[in-house]
């Protein structure tokens, strides 16, 4: 890795795709940072602080970099785009023409692409409608457990006023989609994945400062021990996979001999990557906003005191179970073993000691449910360990450093790993010659 950082300045076109890169995450930054019309400094300094503590608000702020508490024209940041995906590949399971146009490579992708962004513009204007509306008649409470405070500077609650703020909001989102694809199409790495990295490195300074004024010097210290084996820990799971060997056999056409070959599908441990996070999170913020609709003194009282506080041990038991729940839901809806047993059989191939079919699909369920498992619990302790810790403490400032690390560490691999094999590319002569 340390040569691959070294020799991809020294590649004209690489250097050119790096320095595009960082070109576009800069004007995502600086468009974090400009508020919509019509904004409240003071009550967005108030937003800010509030989100400090966690919770809801600051699950949202962190995907969005902050842009979200400063009621920026990239406020909604990437969530929209990234919860539009998840639909997609959730409708593909019970939509037979989502599934074809899966099916149908290139063509079908475009297609799905197209989907999906109609679908992440309708969610940017109910996310800023909602966002509006609970922003601007000071109804913050659901979201941070205190009394409401008017961000938007309005003389009246009028659609105008409404319709200005929501229109900025989802332009916003929809320029962001459009800068992630263009650092896909011409920049370096997924550029979706970029944007997220971004949004959350650009919180850690702030989230450590936080906890150790907190704290203290003695526990940050040890915060950061944890944090680096963590890091270590999430390297080496992240490049964990158990491979399935597979058997091509051997045919004559004409007088030619086709197949014999042999090779593996690869099952990564943790199949389902930082998804299960972000859908127990999601459920878990449901109370929170339902409590914004539902005037009952009762459910807003457990709301503010299961839900609202990261470093509750009850709240924490529920989000671990989550976690792993969410792991097998997501691995079993991204990985159809019916499906790669079926393709198997269509290319005349086998796993050594089972027949093509039934038998396959069987196999691959049961090494699928195996691995899962360590891949969940794996999941829930990075996200759990930082907090429980804190927990212990009585340290308020939840960090979310274990969905941080498991973002930045996951996206940082998988752009290097596509700046290798364009590296390899480029001196395939070197490399055949050694």
């Amino acid at each position: 890795m340390l040569s691959s950082l070294k020799n991809m300045f020294k590649v004209p076109d690489l250097r050119n795709k790096i320095g595009f890169t960082v070109l576009i995450i800069a004007i995502y930054r600086f468009g974090a940072h400009i508020p919509v019309p019509g904004v409240d400094f003071g009550a967005v300094q108030q937003l800010a602080a509030a989100a400090k503590a966690g919770g809801v608000l600051g699950f949202l702020n962190l995907f969005s970099g902050g842009a979200l508490t400063r009621f920026a024209i990239f406020g909604l940041g990437i969530m929209p785009y990234i919860t539009s995906s998840i639909i997609i590949q959730l409708l593909m399971v019970v939509i037979p023409k989502l599934e074809q146009w899966r099916d149908e490579g290139a063509t079908g992708q475009k297609k799905l692409t197209q989907a999906t962004r109609y679908m992440t513009v309708v969610l940017a204007l109910l996310q800023s409608t909602g966002l509006a509306y609970v922003f601007g008649k000071g109804g913050t409470n659901a979201l941070l457990g205190t009394t409401g405070t008017n961000i938007i500077l309005m003389k009246h609650f009028d659609v105008s006023h409404v319709l200005l703020v929501v229109l900025t909001m989802t332009a916003g989102t929809a320029v962001v989609m459009w800068l992630g694809e263009t650092i896909t199409q011409r920049g370096i790495g997924q550029g979706m994945s970029i944007l997220i990295f971004a949004n959350v490195v650009s919180t850690l300074p702030s989230q450590g400062s936080r906890i150790r004024a907190e704290g203290g010097n003695l526990k940050f210290m040890i915060i950061m021990v944890v944090v680096i084996g963590l890091l270590v820990a999430i390297v080496f799971i992240e490049q964990g996979q158990r491979r399935i060997p597979v058997q091509f056999a051997k045919r004559v056409v004409g007088r030619r001999m086709y197949g014999g070959q042999s090779t593996y599908i690869p099952l990564k441990v943790n199949q389902a990557g930082v998804i299960p996070i972000i859908f127990a999170s999601s459920v878990l913020y449901l109370p929170a906003l339902l409590s914004n609709v539902i005037p009952n003194n009762s459910f807003q009282r457990i709301v503010n005191r299961y839900f609202l506080t990261p470093t509750n041990l009850v709240y924490i038991l529920m989000y671990g179970l989550l976690i792993i729940a969410f792991s097998y839901f997501y691995t079993a809806i991204s990985f159809d073993p019916h499906q790669q047993a079926d393709i198997i059989r269509k290319q005349g191939g086998y796993i050594p000691g089972y027949r093509p079919g039934p038998p396959t699909e069987r196999y691959l369920t049961q090494i699928l449910n195996r691995i899962t498992l360590p891949g969940s619990l794996f999941l829930a302790l990075v996200a759990l360990l930082p907090t429980l810790l804190l927990s212990v403490w009585h340290i308020q400032q939840s960090a979310f450093a274990g969905t941080t690390l498991l973002i930045a560490v996951g996206v940082a691999l998988e752009t290097m790993k596509q700046i290798d094999s364009q590296l390899m590319m480029r001196n395939y002569d070197t490399f055949l010659t050694k």
